[in-house]
C-alpha cells in the first residue's frame, strides 16, 4: 500500500476517533443533572406548563435559565414546524403571547416570569 494511502487511512481513523470521544461527552453532558432539577420537577408536579415557540426569543431564555433542568420542565411547543402557525393545543388553551405559563388553578403568567414568581405560584421551593 502506497505511503500516501497509509497516512491518509490513520488521519482519517484518528478523525473518527476524535469524533466518536467528542460526541459521547456531547451526549452525556445533556443528560447531566441540571442545577434546578428539583425545582423544574416540582413545577411539573405541582401542575405548572410552560407553553412556548422554538422562534421565540424570550422562551429560548427561559430555557436557558433552566439549561439541563429543562427536560424536567412540562413544555409544550405551540408553533408549527414553518413557524407561521400555532398547534391545535395552544389554539384550544387560548395561548396569546410567549413564554406563557398555565397553573393547576388555570392562572397564567405571560413573558419571562421570575423563579420567585413561579415558587410563590406552585409552592415549589426556590433553588439557592
Amino acid at each position: 500500500m502506497d505511503s500516501s494511502v497509509k497516512l491518509f487511512l490513520g488521519i482519517g481513523s484518528v478523525g473518527l476517533i476524535a469524533i466518536g470521544i467528542f460526541a459521547f461527552f456531547l451526549v452525556k453532558a445533556g443528560n447531566a443533572p441540571g442545577k434546578y432539577d428539583q425545582f423544574a420537577a416540582c413545577l411539573s408536579e405541582k401542575g405548572a406548563t410552560f407553553y412556548g415557540a422554538f422562534w421565540c426569543p424570550h422562551c429560548q431564555k427561559v430555557k436557558a435559565q433552566f439549561g439541563n433542568s429543562m427536560k424536567k420542565i412540562k413544555y409544550v411547543e405551540c408553533s408549527t414546524q414553518d413557524g407561521k402557525g400555532q398547534l391545535p393545543v395552544c389554539k384550544d388553551k387560548k395561548i396569546e403571547g410567549y413564554p406563557t405559563w398555565i397553573f393547576a388553578d388555570d392562572t397564567r403568567e405571560v413573558g419571562e416570569v421570575p423563579f420567585e414568581t413561579l415558587a410563590t405560584k406552585t409552592g415549589c421551593v426556590l433553588p439557592q
